[in-house]
């Protein structure tokens, strides 16, 4: 789901990037915005950082002082995707395992997909493996599946989600 969320953030302006006549330092603020945001990618509660939409407000600097720079406290807004339990998606298969598939669905890598919910699917070995059912549909590498979200888990140290799906459900599975 998408979430338009409305942020407080420090940003931190070198002494040689300020001008003497101010006229570019809104510039500035904005492009260091935008690299911090780009650098920090996720949070357990807002989910994965999409894009910022308008920078709202711009606070008073702060001269820090052993380094000369100059603090800036700004709000901004952005959107940001999070996944919730119970959410129907759709994803791409990236990798196919004896046990399962791993897709990817917008920003997340991590999306797995058991073979024990994927109802009446068997795995087929080979050079291109591939969950196959009665019907002769067929999950493989490249195809884009819809999925129900069963749970999430966040992982601090890589700042990115693990999700759990399955295809127990209405209208779920492979789709053209």
């Amino acid at each position: 789901m998408f979430l338009k969320v409305q942020l407080p953030w420090n940003v931190i302006i070198s002494a040689e990037d300020l001008d003497a006549k101010g006229l570019m330092l809104q510039r500035s603020i904005t492009i260091r915005l935008l690299d911090d945001f780009a650098c920090k990618k996720a949070t357990k509660d807002l989910g994965y950082f999409c894009a910022v939409t308008t920078l709202d407000s711009i606070g008073e600097g702060k001269v820090r002082q052993y380094s000369g720079d100059v603090l800036f406290p700004v709000v901004f807004s952005g959107i940001t995707f999070k996944l919730l339990r119970g959410e129907i998606l759709d994803g791409v298969v990236h990798k196919v395992f004896k046990h399962g598939v791993l897709l990817r669905c917008g920003p997340v890598d991590n999306v797995y997909l058991s073979n024990q919910k994927m109802p009446d699917y068997k795995y087929v070995p080979g050079e291109n493996p591939v969950f196959l059912n009665d019907k002769l549909s067929k999950i493989s590498k490249d195809v884009m599946v819809r999925f129900m979200v069963i749970g999430t888990k966040w992982l601090e140290v890589e700042r990115e989600f693990r999700v759990l799906v399955s295809l127990e459900g209405d209208f779920l599975g492979p789709i053209s």
